[in-house]
């Protein structure tokens, strides 16, 4: 039985306390968040980390990205294992100290990419990885929703609120997780329709190590049936549509996801030809097989993404993010 403490009681935070809870290997100490008056059931409450007792096994930092790294160093300090929110960190200087403090610590690390958990996700890395549409060479993506008005309501997510941070950075740790390392970015923004003064739509275009190139269009200002969470339903929040919303070709043909939809040609003299597909299910939801994993992390299991790996995410995030500002449309 692991012994875990949530730390921030945010939404993200009250999901990773009820799947603790749920958890039958799982004894959830408390969450810790100044504001005590949180409702989260009957959980112990604890305004600050010092006042958790001693007997923790693991963290779960679910705070806002700002605080991710003072946070995580500070477990690190009382020498639990942490599983912490993505991003991983607000910049590379925080993610780097946190790694620091985690290697000193002798404590493993976790960062909540998800969505590498998902089945279709994992399965369509396999495809590539046994060459099922030969050597990729390109990839589209598309994240396309409108975020309520009153989404924007907070101080926090007027300017700063950019949908890289927030939403693309999803998409990239999923291209680097089935196409590898990125080592060129450039970026177009879009006209922001809002008065935040902030990114809202744009293009990006990537190259990979292995020669991929690939490209990205997003905005949370247009309603549209592409996106992850609208294709995949694993959000509650957003209205699911069952759409591709990422395309890949190779040398031998192409996958759209997240159907998995295959087709195979050879040139353009003949039509490509659809290839039936057993596509996985999920079996389990990404966030409870999150904490699956993590438990076997704090037993000595390698993590299928840590600190260091997560930094290579937000790194590609951030300077996506500091060429879409510097294009001077978001003002």
């Amino acid at each position: 039985m692991r012994r875990l403490v949530v730390i921030g009681g945010g939404l993200i935070g009250i999901r990773h306390v009820q799947a603790v809870q749920a958890h039958e290997d799982c004894e959830l100490v408390g969450l810790v968040d100044p504001n005590l008056g949180i409702v989260a059931g009957d959980v112990a409450r604890f305004a600050d980390m010092a006042d958790v007792p001693d007997g923790v096994d693991g963290a779960i930092i679910a705070t806002p990205t700002g605080l991710h790294a003072a946070h995580g160093i500070a477990a690190a300090k009382r020498g639990w294992h942490v599983l912490i929110e993505k991003p991983v960190a607000a910049d590379v200087a925080g993610s780097q100290a946190l790694q620091a403090a985690l290697s000193n610590a002798g404590v493993q690390s976790l960062v909540g990419h998800h969505r590498r958990y998902h089945a279709s996700v994992r399965q369509l890395r396999a495809m590539l990885a046994e060459g099922a549409i030969g050597t990729p060479v390109t990839a589209s993506l598309i994240w396309a929703m409108r975020k309520p008005d009153d989404y924007f309501d907070g101080n926090w997510r007027t300017a700063g609120g950019s949908p890289v941070m927030i939403n693309l950075v999803h998409d990239i740790d999923i291209l680097r997780f089935v196409l590898g390392e990125i080592s060129d970015v450039a970026c177009l923004a879009g006209a922001p329709l809002r008065d935040g003064g902030r990114i809202e739509s744009g293009a990006v275009a990537l190259r990979f190590e292995r020669g991929v190139t690939a490209t990205i269009s997003f905005a949370d200002t247009a309603p549209s049936p592409w996106g992850f969470e609208a294709g995949t339903g694993e959000n509650p929040n957003v209205g699911t549509t069952n759409q591709d919303m990422m395309w890949i070709t190779g040398t031998q043909g192409g996958i759209s996801f997240p159907s998995l939809t295959q087709w195979n040609g050879v040139d353009w003299g003949q039509a490509a030809q659809t290839v039936p597909v057993d596509v996985a299910v999920n079996e389990a939801v990404p966030l409870a097989a999150q904490l699956d994993h993590f438990l076997d992390v704090i037993g000595g299991a390698a993590p299928l993404i840590d600190v260091a790996d997560a930094t290579r995410t937000l790194q590609v995030a951030l300077d996506i993010e500091t060429q879409l500002r510097g294009t001077g449309a978001a003002t």
